[in-house]
């Protein structure tokens, strides 16, 4: 339980964000609140990349928030208090002596802290929000399904992640979910959540140097675009073999390499119009039209 209430104001705002589990740690959260949005309206909670450019992610949702009357809060994780991949992609799950930390510290619980505090205040009454993460964010989102409790969430989608925790409690995390007290229904769980993976058929570089270069990421695929058609194939066999309900979705984005704008203006469609945009459409020089 949250003791943190947000009542962002109308059009762009800020707001600090304390975590009762991380009190030494503050956040920042980004906001766009349209003025027609009201208390039933969705709300969707944005996860930036690794250059914790959070107000950036609020900004690529803005026209979609004026189309669909939706509140954007995209929580900023600093590299000053969350240095490097171990404290944001990987959640501090894994202390810096190698142990396994509290799952109540466990980074990934923050978003629906977030939520809870939104609702705390009176701004939204929804039952869930949805949640959205790009690239070191994308990483971010599937890791959270994988550990949290799903009750915050109506819909998840993982963007471009350069590469995945595998859906295996044989591999310890974050290659998988082994070694951090995790058992089989934790695994059903995360199976069965509609999640969508979106997957920019253009993000096919293998020399950027924030594609993360690994053993085990470099064992998923060359590219992240690869990487997405292996984590969906290993998850779907999986769950084949165990005889459990997948609800996984892979969406290949056409047009699209590794870019955050275009992706959250794709996500918009894809949740709020029922339709993945063209290549036309999501292409950079269109954003900038009226």
């Amino acid at each position: 339980m949250t003791t943190t209430t947000l009542a962002p104001e109308i059009g762009r705002s800020s707001l600090p964000f304390v975590d009762n589990f991380h009190p030494d740690r503050p956040l920042e959260v980004n906001f766009y609140r349209p003025a027609e949005h009201g208390p039933d309206d969705p709300v969707v909670i944005v996860q930036h990349g690794m250059l914790r450019n959070g107000d950036d992610y609020r900004d690529f949702w803005i026209p979609a928030a004026e189309k669909h009357r939706i509140l954007i809060a995209a929580p900023t994780f600093s590299n000053d208090y969350f240095p490097k991949a171990e404290a944001y992609n990987n959640g501090l799950v894994i202390g810096e002596n190698g142990s396994v930390q509290r799952r109540e510290n466990w980074l990934y619980a923050v978003p629906g802290r977030v939520f809870a505090a939104l609702r705390q205040a009176g701004v939204t009454r929804r039952p869930q929000a949805r949640l959205f993460g790009h690239s070191a964010g994308g990483q971010f989102a599937h890791r959270l399904l994988a550990t949290q409790d799903h009750s915050p969430f109506e819909a998840v989608i993982a963007a471009n992640p350069g590469w995945y925790t595998l859906p295996s409690l044989q591999r310890d995390f974050p290659e998988g979910l082994g070694r951090i007290g995790l058992d089989e229904a934790a695994l059903a769980r995360w199976f069965a959540y509609p999640m969508s993976i979106f997957a920019g058929d253009q993000d096919i570089s293998t020399d950027d140097p924030n594609l993360p270069a690994q053993a085990e990421a470099l064992a998923q695929g060359p590219t992240r675009y690869a990487r997405a058609h292996f984590v969906y194939d290993f998850a779907k066999r999986e769950a084949e073999r165990l005889r459990l309900p997948f609800g996984w979705r892979l969406i290949s984005v056409e047009g699209v390499g590794h870019d955050g704008a275009a992706m959250s203006r794709a996500a918009a469609a894809y949740w709020f119009e029922g339709r993945i945009p063209t290549a036309d459409e999501l292409a950079p020089e269109a954003a900038l039209e009226p």
